[in-house]
């Protein structure tokens, strides 16, 4: 019908006739970067709302994972700026000290050279070099995504102002004696040759051995890493323990080295683990460190940073994978080997950048005194300072924080903060601050190591506001109100900056709000993995259907601290729901729908836009309330039934008629439509911020929606007379639909029928649009009911199908149709009336048969609805 209302004025806007979203989005982005749209001014006197950016690791690029996040960001922030917040979204990189050593290295082997060949000054020149021409790549990505960033605020965790606040913030600490070198067991990788703090091991399963070993007649033991007995100093057994009281005193000798060691009692052994003896070697491995600092045994080292066996004899120059078969075979040669259980499933350690298996190290590093810090930073959670949403996860932060060990922050590498301590001839140490001079002369040197990533991203949302340097933007946008991160790193990250903001910024918390969502995954819930080959590029996604569909479908699945299952028809689907409001709008204005002038009052009104915009107040309202929850999942949910359903199938539909009829009431129909458009166009753009842009500006001829104000909910505009009057006549609508489409008519198909009840009902003014609706024509004079449709309440249709349809064909196929019903209720109730598979099934499996059972039950009343009204 849409094509014979074109009411349009002569100078009405007009739009294309399909949304292509490479025509919009590049252009748009653009506009609004030149325009300035997502500058944060510090000397504004609107209330500030701040977000500062996860950063990225320099060597990144897109995924996922940054696209949820990025999305839901870019959502929080636009909101923020349309409700009259000076939104600030900070944006930046971290330089990812690992990661990135390791790229440039490689670029350097496949030349033959390694980075000694260059030395530390000209490898560093070269990592720079490397960032200015190939890193950064994800800047240009977000851009495609629609981020909202400030970007002339932009800042990297090794320009100036940050290597300012971070030499500031170590010398702080340093001070304050919470800053310490010691040797300590650390978490070593042999292939990045470098310390890693606890955060960066990842642990998996493992498959392994577990061997058992005679030391003597009354010593066994079991080993994982039968190579580290080479550095064993000490037995050690709980000294409650019965068995080996005596035991407790004297020494045993330790195989293949002759060596004689003590056995002690320390109360850390566990009676009830193997033999409830376990061999101590202090410097390959944390628990035996801390037994040896209690009974003052001597560490030995037996592996160099490599992993390669030091210990002078027959394994020495065996890489410890090599040396644990050999020195197992040794053991077994001499009958020393009580026990081998393989495989052995056991928890073991990896890097989380090479995935090499990292070893327990003791070594000299730098530690931060975590103890003050981590207190603190559970206070702040604790006393309401700082809010975790959801809730239920602060219980893992709890965990963590108080449970917190010394943090290791130095790195053997070159790229990086390097630690700004100096050592002197005769053993002095001296830290220099960012404006102090360093130490000259002889014999002085800086220390070679530099500090851990995350030292310097831990002080993200303060250093990128100018700290140490009280600036007008640190005194405008700090504490940021909310910061948006994944689960994931609510440890590696997060923890840090609570920790280090609340130090440094005396007491100030760095964020008001903590909103964590869970990680995405495919669509079956499995974790994206290029093992399994389900990893989604979410740049082929906004290649093939647009920034905002990726985006629409990221945000729909985004429920607070859960996980976020995508799939490509989620995103097929999300496209359509683009041009469905595309389509919408430009029929709007082919029909002359504007926003001009204020709404009539309601006495003015129809029902229809009564109804109409009391949906459009309730649906604002609830989206208010679920941003404010963060629960972008049911914010998309209610705005996609609210447009789709609400918007383009009911109100376009029920407005055509009365747009076709003219005169004052159609006036008032695009002026209604106009509004609502214009309203949802405005709640949408936060998620899709494209197509709502280019829509909206054409609806309303406005400069932008960015700056548009947030709808309010217009409560006095809510009536529930006119919703349960519309509702009524949506039911008898959607059952002749339903009715039609199982009697096989075909849509355009009208059918003579009687509307019987509708005044009882309270719908008989609407009996035009329901006829207009489900293409019933009047009953004439030769009027006989084949099928009778009773509604609820006191409605009922009758219609007259003679002609219409092959009723024996129609019969067969409906038939056909029960008997496949019957065959699935039947196969589902055999299965749930199995106690044996009730009971062992896990309970999705019985949940999805339930379903089955329902919607087979389901079509079976409706098939038999049908077979009745068959004529007979």
């Amino acid at each position: 019908m849409t094509e014979n209302l074109d009411t349009r004025r002569p100078d009405a806007p007009t739009i294309a006739g399909q949304y292509q979203p490479g025509e919009v989005e590049q252009r748009r982005y653009e506009q609004w970067v030149a325009d300035g749209r997502f500058r944060a001014s510090a000397d504004s006197d609107k209330p500030p709302f701040t977000i500062v950016i996860p950063p990225p690791n320099v060597t990144g690029s897109l995924h996922m994972g940054h696209a949820l996040d990025h999305t839901v960001q870019d959502a929080l922030v636009r909101r923020k700026r349309m409700q009259g917040f000076e939104a600030l979204w900070l944006p930046g990189m971290d330089h990812a000290g690992i990661a990135t050593q390791n790229v440039v290295e490689r670029q350097l082997a496949a030349q033959g050279l390694s980075r000694h060949d260059l030395g530390r000054e000209k490898f560093v020149e070269r990592v720079w070099q490397w960032k200015a021409e190939s890193g950064g790549a994800i800047l240009g990505q977000m851009r495609r995504l629609g981020d909202s960033v400030d970007w002339d605020r932009e800042r990297f965790t090794m320009d100036e102002g940050l290597s300012r606040a971070v030499l500031t913030m170590f010398k702080k600490l340093y001070d304050d004696g919470l800053i310490y070198r010691a040797n300590r067991i650390i978490n070593w990788c042999p292939r990045c040759l470098t310390a890693l703090s606890d955060i960066e091991v990842e642990h998996s399963d493992d498959d392994g051995e577990l061997v058992s070993i005679r030391y003597s007649d009354d010593v066994v033991v079991a080993t994982t890493r039968a190579e580290t007995m080479l550095g064993d100093t000490a037995v050690a057994v709980h000294p409650d323990d019965e068995r080996y009281r005596h035991l407790i005193g004297t020494e045993v000798e330790l195989p293949l080295t002759g060596r004689r060691i003590p056995i002690v009692g320390d109360a850390h052994v566990d009676p009830a683990f193997g033999t409830g003896m376990v061999k101590v070697t202090p410097a390959h491995d944390p628990n035996d460190f801390e037994i040896g600092q209690r009974h003052d045994l001597p560490a030995l080292t037996i592996m160099d940073e490599r992993g390669v066996i030091t210990a002078p004899g027959p394994f020495e120059g065996l890489d410890r994978f090599e040396a644990r078969p050999a020195i197992v075979a040794a053991l077994r040669a001499e009958g020393r080997i009580v026990a081998e259980k393989r495989p052995y499933v056991h928890a073991v350690g990896h890097c989380s950048r090479c995935r090499t298996t990292v070893e327990p190290r003791l070594s000299l590093q730098w530690f931060v005194n975590t103890s003050p810090l981590a207190k603190a930073a559970g206070d702040a959670v604790r006393d309401g300072r700082v809010a975790i949403e959801p809730a239920d996860l602060a219980k893992r932060y709890f965990a963590w924080v108080d449970n917190m060990h010394d943090w290791c922050i130095s790195r053997q590498l070159w790229w990086g903060h390097r630690i700004p301590v100096w050592y002197g001839p005769n053993g002095e140490v001296v830290c220099v601050g960012p404006d102090e001079q360093p130490p000259t002369g002889e014999g002085w040197h800086q220390d070679e190591d530099v500090l851990d990533t995350w030292f310097s991203s831990g002080l993200w949302p303060f250093s990128t506001l100018g700290w140490p340097e009280q600036t007008p933007e640190l005194a405008k946008f700090y504490p940021t109100s909310v910061l948006v991160t994944g689960y994931d790193i609510l440890f590696f990250w997060v923890a840090r900056m609570m920790m280090f903001g609340l130090y440094a910024m005396d007491g100030k918390q760095p964020f008001d709000v903590i909103a964590l969502h869970g990680m995405v995954r495919d669509e079956h819930g499995k974790k994206m993995s290029k093992s399994f080959g389900n990893v989604v590029d979410p740049l082929d996604w906004i290649d093939r259907y647009g920034a905002d569909a990726t985006r629409f479908t990221l945000a729909r699945g985004a429920n607070p601290g859960g996980d976020v299952p995508v799939s490509e028809d989620w995103c097929q689907g999300s496209r359509n729901f683009c041009n469905k409001l595309w389509n919408a709008t430009r029929f709007a204005l082919l029909n002359g729908a504007h926003t001009a002038g204020a709404l009539p009052g309601a006495a003015e009104l129809s029902t229809v836009d009564r109804w109409i915009l009391s949906r459009l107040a309730q649906v604002t309202a609830e989206v208010d309330e679920q941003f404010e929850a963060y629960e972008f999942a049911k914010v998309c949910d209610l705005l996609y039934h609210f447009a789709w359903d609400d918007v383009c199938d009911w109100y376009v539909e029920l407005s055509k008629p009365v747009l076709a009829a003219g005169g004052a009431a159609a006036d008032t129909s695009r002026r209604v439509l106009g509004h609502v458009l214009d309203q949802l166009l405005r709640l949408l753009h936060p998620v899709i911020p494209f197509v709502t842009e280019e829509l909206w500006t054409a609806l309303t001829g406005g400069e932008t929606v960015m700056t548009a104000a947030w709808p309010v909910a217009d409560r006095a505009r809510i009536d529930t007379g006119a919703e349960a009057e519309i509702a009524t006549l949506q039911r008898v609508v959607t059952e002749v639909r339903r009715f039609r489409s199982d009697q096989g008519l075909r849509p355009t198909q009208r059918v003579a029928a009687r509307l019987d009840g509708l005044a009882g009902a309270g719908v008989a003014a609407h009996e035009p649009l329901i006829r207009s609706l489900a293409r019933l024509d009047a009953a004439g004079d030769d009027f006989q009911a084949s099928a009778t449709l009773a509604m609820p309440g006191e409605v009922s249709v009758a219609l007259d199908t003679r002609g219409s349809i092959d009723v024996a064909a129609e019969r067969a196929r409906l038939t056909k149709d029960r008997a496949a019903a019957e065959k699935e209720a039947g196969q589902a109730r055999a299965k749930l009336d199995n106690p044996a598979f009730v009971g062992k099934a896990p309970e999705p499996v019985v949940a999805k048969i339930r379903d089955r059972l329902a919607a087979a039950e389901a079509d079976l009343t409706r098939i038999d609805a049908a077979l009745e009204a068959l004529p007979s």
